[in-house]
């Protein structure tokens, strides 16, 4: 277990010590389940009614707040204690599974496959017909990546994700467990004689860009006619869906059970939030915000709150609820 005096710890973070700790750091927590050989923070100065009763022997904390350590225990004053504490947790990170060996026996692969240097492929996993793995690719167990798909430098793939044909996955990538990319769209309309419903075909595919993240669970569907695209750093929670020949600009976040319909577009930097639904055809332009649960009906201009089902602009919403507020009190 990794131990560190909390000199060692501000050296990391080159933040201002404040007091002092004899007691050696062994682990991070929340600030209320904290031990005395655990360091936590605070990031905001609501929380400093907390300090009083945690044990932690030391805390991250935002230059802006007002209390001090006590005695025996310490702070570290920084600009921002959440990526300070982003930054201890790599300290700490015990790292991820190691592999025996680097392609397990019990794993298929292709001999059209290309195979780059560094790659890992855990038991049980499937590579395709001229799939090509860039150097440092890692493949967990079960995983199942098929024809003409290729994966770029460095990424990572974890256990019972399904990559389907024809995807194009970029650089330094992370899809968690059971990821499914490039399965067909939702695509039917009611046949002729109004008895069932017909399929349509979807043969188009699926582009990822660079330092993409997806989370368990979550769908990206491949496109109809063309491609779904997912722009350079996207980071997509668990659980969420995004549908066909959807196109996401860079950056954008998506929290869990989020969904986009079919050809949606958003722009860079788009945050979309927990359980929020997107209609099809539907724009939300560069730095736009929904607010979680929130129905998005028609486009959203850049850099515009939505909340609401229907979603409307922010303060209009807030406004609404506030008359329904006073109507249920009359």
């Amino acid at each position: 277990m990794k131990s560190l005096s909390i000199q060692e710890i501000n050296t990391i973070l080159n933040g201002e010590l404040v007091g002092d700790t004899s007691q050696m750091i062994d682990g991070l927590e929340q600030l209320k389940n904290a031990q005395p050989n655990q360091m936590t923070f605070i990031g905001s100065i609501k929380y400093e009614r907390l300090w009083d009763s945690s044990k932690a022997s030391a805390a991250i904390v935002n230059e802006n707040i007002r209390i001090e350590p006590g005695e025996g225990r310490a702070f570290i004053k920084v600009k921002n204690a959440d990526l300070a504490m982003a930054k201890l947790l790599e300290e700490f990170d015990p790292g991820p599974p190691q592999f025996d060996i680097d392609i397990h026996p019990t794993a298929v692969i292709h001999e059209t496959a290309k195979i780059g240097k560094g790659v890992k492929v855990g038991a049980n996993s499937y590579v395709g017909k001229n799939v090509v793995l860039a150097d440092g690719v890692v493949l967990y167990p079960n995983v199942s990546i098929f024809d003409d798909t290729t994966v770029g430098p460095q990424t990572v793939i974890w256990s019972g994700t399904v990559i389907r044909e024809r995807t194009e996955i970029g650089a330094q990538c992370i899809f968690h467990t059971n990821v499914s990319i490039g399965a067909d769209g939702f695509g039917y309309r009611p046949s002729d004689d109004g008895r069932g419903l017909v399929k349509i075909p979807q043969i188009g595919n699926v582009i990822i860009g660079n330092l993409v993240e997806i989370g368990s669970n979550s769908c990206v569907d491949r496109g109809k006619f063309s491609s779904t695209i997912i722009g350079d750093g996207c980071k997509i929670d668990n659980l969420v869906q995004i549908g066909h020949n959807s196109v996401m600009g860079r950056f954008c976040i998506m929290a869990g059970h989020s969904g986009l319909a079919g050809s949606v577009t958003l722009g860079d930097g788009v945050m979309i939030g927990g359980s929020a639904s997107i209609k099809d055809h539907t724009v939300i332009e560069s730095g736009a915000v929904v607010g979680a649960g929130s129905g998005v009906m028609n486009d959203v201009a850049a850099g515009k709150t939505v909340l609401g089902y229907p979603a409307c602009d922010s303060r209009e919403m807030l406004k609404q609820w506030v008359a329904l507020r006073r109507l249920a009190k009359n």
